[in-house]
């Protein structure tokens, strides 16, 4: 087992976990591909995307950061300057739900 809050190799591991509904993908991939910059000097260290397969007016998206300070920053970065702006978030289709996670177990392998 993991340590509370850390990686298999000892860095700290925390998750900003966000979901909500679109009005089309395509729009939604390129208004995120605009604020790579800013994931950047946010201090994601990497972020995935995904879809519910059967909804494909829904995204899910995960946004590892080194501390839960640094998600807080940037959660509240994207509450106050993206989605509070219609043309920073064009295919925010309603309220975004989010979560800070921090990470609790790494299996090195199924189950």
């Amino acid at each position: 087992m993991v340590a509370r809050g850390k990686r298999a190799y000892g860095r700290a591991m925390t998750t900003l976990h966000i979901e909500h509904p679109i009005s089309d993908l395509a729009t939604w991939r390129a208004a995120f591909a605009r604020f790579a910059p800013a994931r950047a000097q946010g201090g994601v260290l990497a972020a995935r995307i995904a879809q519910p397969v059967d909804d494909p007016h829904y995204v899910v998206i995960d946004l590892d950061f080194g501390s839960a300070d640094e998600a807080s920053r940037f959660l509240a970065f994207l509450r106050d300057r993206v989605w509070s702006v219609r043309s920073s978030s064009p295919a925010l289709a309603g309220e975004p739900r989010t979560l800070i996670l921090e990470q609790v177990q790494q299996n090195g392998s199924r189950g």
